[in-house]
């Protein structure tokens, strides 16, 4: 704890919106079958959203095919639905209680579709990361209007937690520039 602000609980809820971050874009294909492109999908199950990969299996028996085994065979329409509807231009195709589902070969709008949505993974976690910081400059000021903290050191803090945004920031526009070089890479 540093001070009436603890600067590592910023730091740390900030390198939770990068990890989170990471995952999402780890679930963007770039040309193989991975099991993490389906990561995205939520079902409707027993009255719930629930991830894929608690209601199935997911392989990769092919490079430019996936399989998902669904366990329990009243789910099949619901985890077919779940994956038409992700926006990950998928379409399985139903195979009793499994489901295949052939990759297409990413051709350039597909291509930049897959960017957008990364751009949208990086706003979203830009905006994540902004709350962490307006959090930290509320408790800030309200440590010094309550006298805890001295203006001086008040003003220290604020320029520590602005330097973390800004370094937080510029590391999720890094990982997104890399991604968008190996989506776009042919």
């Amino acid at each position: 704890m540093s001070g009436p602000v603890d600067l590592n609980d910023i730091k740390r809820r900030m390198d939770g919106a990068i990890s989170a971050f990471k995952s999402d874009i780890a679930s963007l294909r770039t040309g193989r079958a991975s099991a993490n492109i389906l990561d995205p999908v939520t079902v409707e199950a027993y009255g719930s959203r629930m991830p894929l990969n608690q209601v199935a299996n997911i392989t990769v028996p092919e490079p430019r095919m996936l399989g998902v085994s669904i366990w329990d065979k009243s789910m099949v329409g619901a985890v077919d639905r779940a994956i038409r509807e992700s926006n990950l231009g998928l379409n399985p195709i139903v195979d009793g209680q499994n489901l295949r589902i052939p990759l297409p070969e990413l051709n350039e709008e597909r291509r930049k579709s897959l960017v957008k949505v990364a751009h949208d993974y990086a706003e979203k976690s830009k905006v994540a990361i902004r709350h962490v910081r307006r959090d930290g400059m509320e408790a800030l000021k309200k440590a010094e209007k309550d006298g805890v903290m001295g203006q001086d050191d008040s003003r220290a803090q604020s320029e520590r937690v602005q330097k973390m945004t800004d370094d937080t920031i510029s590391e999720v526009d890094r990982l997104l520039a890399e991604k968008e070089k190996e989506i776009m890479q042919v």
